[in-house]
């Protein structure tokens, strides 16, 4: 049977600022990204996220950043990569604190926005995030872009790499996300998301903005929790892998 997981960035509200329905979005991914505080996310939001995905047995993963707050992860930092290492194990340490009061952990890491990006264009700071998260947990899984630095590099060190594609974003023709300041980077309508999650997970395979079809092979599929309608979107696709039987399962499992 062909299974996949959903993953969500999660835990991204600040203070009296609120994004996204974390709660409702948690009814429906198996895998939570879940903000560190360094592109968004306040102490109080890592913890109830953390309860709420151990309550419903859903997976929690570091969804570490760039010291990003103003631009909300979205800008490339020309960091050292000890420095970016450091930040990185910071964020883990954190986010940990409070998967273990809720009684679970971390399980895997993620890059959030511009670091995302950088870890397929930039080896040395993919380099620095997997060595960040082999020096605090061997056993966990590195998720991140297919053919990336970054899953390559958590491979040599014995970590599971984990390749995942996205649903509500949309793809060029060499398999790279549209940027988001360009127009249709972001797809907002649920049956098409729905129809391109079933696709990626049945066919392997993605149709890119200018209409080519493009190879994805990916064990989880990425549903941004604040784009618009976010809640809609899941469920429209989880129905939609539900009913092409599609098993729906954390990938750290």
């Amino acid at each position: 049977m062909t299974a996949i997981d959903l993953n969500s960035d999660l835990g991204e509200s600040f203070g009296v600022w609120r994004l996204g329905d974390d709660e409702a979005m948690l009814d429906l991914v198996t895998s939570a990204n879940v903000a560190c505080g360094f592109h968004a996310g306040d102490p109080s939001t890592l913890r109830r996220v953390c309860r709420a995905a151990a309550d419903r047995s859903v997976s929690i993963g570091a969804q570490v950043s760039y010291p990003d707050l103003h631009g909300f992860g979205r800008r490339f930092i020309d960091i050292d990569p000890s420095d970016l290492r450091d930040a990185v194990l910071y964020q883990l340490g954190a986010l940990d604190g409070f998967a273990q009061v809720a009684g679970t952990g971390i399980t895997y890491v993620k890059p959030h926005g511009a670091l995302y990006h950088a870890c397929v264009s930039h080896p040395e700071q993919a380099e620095a995030v997997v060595e960040a998260a082999h020096e605090y947990d061997p056993s966990m899984a590195v998720l991140g872009a297919p053919g990336s630095p970054l899953l390559a590099v958590a491979d040599a060190l014995g970590m599971e790499p984990v390749s995942e594609a996205f649903a509500d974003r949309a793809y060029r023709a060499d398999g790279t996300l549209v940027p988001r300041s360009e127009p249709g980077s972001v797809i907002s309508d649920p049956e098409q998301v729905a129809r391109r999650a079933v696709s990626i997970a049945t066919e392997h395979r993605v149709t890119a903005i200018d209409g080519t079809v493009v190879e994805v092979h990916a064990r989880s599929i990425c549903l941004h929790g604040d784009t618009p309608g976010a809640v809609s979107l899941a469920q429209a696709v989880r129905a939609g892998l539900e009913m092409a039987e599609v098993g729906i399962h954390p990938f750290t499992l």
